[in-house]
């Protein structure tokens, strides 16, 4: 038995539209698994449903494909899984991509409905429950419960002459309120007569606001050449 070309055309595309529509969401909020991710994946998941129902003969099992697909997910989910230091990041992501095939496993085996919904609640769902989880995180001095704390590393560029004055500079930038600075020293810089500074701090809720305003105020440095901060610990970026 083969798929009518229209039939299987709508199917297909039924399933990337509610990829597609997924994806928005992870995109928005720049995750590493975004638009075109979410929309391949779904797309993919209704191909090879399709290809196992209506391929094969009828004597092999058609929902073997649907099985291999659940195990294929898990690779590819796992690829967007990081660790960093004490903090894990992306499992949200992978969950999200782990959805995202059965919903295009639902629209390759025409469960429209089905499919529709298990979209609208992936969607729902990652909208909805993340205000409720940072608000659960920042509750952490309740009930005993433990948060990491969240960590920086605070990078700048500049002049090997001005390293005393610069060095100055960035410590009275980075000594505020809420920020804790643990270590401060010199890295290998990517132009000659240039010299790298690292930092490396910490604070109980995240202070973004706070390094962007020391990025601020050496920035208009003549002799820094670049600056710049990254977040180390996903953990803080839900409350602070």
């Amino acid at each position: 038995m083969t798929l009518p070309g229209l039939e299987l055309l709508i199917r297909v595309g039924l399933a990337t539209v509610l990829g597609i529509a997924i994806g928005i969401e992870r995109q928005w909020r720049a995750r590493m698994a975004g638009l075109q991710t979410m929309a391949l994946v779904s797309m993919g998941a209704a191909l090879f449903l399709i290809l196992g129902a209506y391929t094969f003969h009828r004597e092999q099992d058609p929902t073997r494909v649907a099985a291999q697909i659940v195990t294929g997910i898990g690779f590819l989910g796992a690829g967007v899984i990081m660790k960093q230091g004490s903090s894990v990041t992306g499992l949200n992501t992978a969950a999200t991509l782990w959805a995202t095939a059965a919903v295009g496993a639902l629209a390759g085996a025409w469960m429209w409905r089905e499919a529709v919904a298990g979209a609208g609640i992936v969607i729902v769902a990652n909208t909805l429950l993340f205000p409720l989880a940072a608000r659960m995180d920042r509750a952490r001095s309740r009930m005993g419960r433990e948060i990491p704390s969240a960590d920086y590393v605070f990078e700048l560029q500049c002049a090997t002459d001005s390293q005393s004055r610069v060095t100055s500079l960035l410590l009275d930038a980075l000594t505020q309120p809420g920020l804790q600075l643990t270590s401060v020293r010199s890295a290998g810089a990517t132009t000659p007569n240039e010299i790298g500074l690292r930092a490396e701090l910490s604070a109980p809720a995240r202070h973004d606001e706070l390094l962007e305003n020391a990025v601020r105020a050496l920035s208009v440095d003549p002799d820094v050449s670049s600056v710049g901060w990254t977040a180390l610990n996903e953990a803080g970026v839900r409350w602070g």
